[in-house]
């Protein structure tokens, strides 16, 4: 399969809109009694999370701070996406915010997701970071890429971005592995 990967421009930020989003969730992590654990969700997302208008939105914002958005193309189609912020932030460590990631249905499991991601941190480490802090989505398969990859629970907790979303992981990536 021939993929090209490269920085997308503001002008390609709809192009977003190519990609097949949709995923079954059968499971995901839930915190139940105190401890995470699995759970059944039956659940089928059609569309990204939170919809299509606050991703663009979140896109355009991260090109236009010089953050990092990067692009799989698939004949001239749109078939995975990355961003991470440009704002360095936390306490003990310089994070920055892996915004987003979404591989386009009919072209997961082929190490697309994961190019991005790699590419996307040894961008983000020229800039100055040293790890991505990563809100994860809770689905298993989700949780499962992110652990293959490198991720661990994220050693400081950023509350603003976790209150965005309590079901969320909160995972991180150190560049230094790189």
């Amino acid at each position: 399969m021939n993929i090209k990967y490269r920085r997308l421009d503001i002008s390609e930020c709809l192009k977003i809109r190519e990609i097949d989003a949709s995923q079954y969730i059968g499971q995901a992590w839930r915190e139940v009694d105190g401890k995470r654990q699995l759970v059944k969700i039956d659940y089928y997302e059609p569309d990204l999370p939170n919809g299509f208008d606050a991703h663009l939105s979140k896109l355009i914002e991260t090109v236009n701070s010089g953050g990092v958005a990067l692009g799989a193309f698939h004949d001239m189609r749109l078939v995975g996406y990355c961003s991470a912020n440009s704002l360095v932030f936390g306490e003990k460590y310089k994070y920055v915010l892996l915004d987003q990631l979404c591989i386009s249905k009919n072209f997961r499991n082929k190490g697309i997701g994961k190019r991005l991601f790699f590419m996307a941190a040894d961008k983000s480490k020229g800039n100055g970071a040293e790890k991505f802090y990563i809100c994860a989505g809770s689905s298993e398969e989700t949780i499962a890429f992110y652990y293959a990859i490198g991720c661990k629970e994220a050693m400081e907790i950023n509350e603003e971005l976790f209150q965005n979303d309590a079901r969320d992981m909160q995972l991180e990536y150190d560049f230094r592995k790189l």
